[in-house]
């Protein structure tokens, strides 16, 4: 058994407490054995979910709402464009399911 197995919450100053209490115990011993002395970036929320957002994005892009899309987002619609930028095209072209086809009998 180490030292560092011993360590509880009582031996931490404030803030090393504060990180203890939120990932539990366990987690921050693994913390402090694996990363002690290194400097570590916990991204933003927004950061870590861009992909996800982006991806909600273009399922819900129907090729005509990019200013509906910005404004539920709160982007620019250029970069609404940005993301969509590679099934604009596509959806563009595809028929609205309450639109007429001129050439079906």
């Amino acid at each position: 058994m180490s030292l560092l197995d011993k360590l509880t919450a009582d031996d931490l100053d404030e803030t090393q407490r504060e990180l203890a209490d939120c990932i539990g115990m366990e987690a921050y011993r693994k913390l402090v054995a694996t990363y002690a002395g290194e400097t570590i970036t916990i991204r933003m929320p927004d950061r870590l979910t861009i992909r996800l957002r982006n991806d909600d994005i273009r399922s819900e892009y129907n090729g005509y709402n990019i200013s509906e899309l910005a404004r539920r987002y709160n982007m620019h619609p250029n970069t609404i464009r940005r993301i969509v930028s590679e099934i604009r095209s596509e959806k563009r072209n595809e028929q609205l399911p309450e639109q007429l086809d001129l050439f079906s009998g």
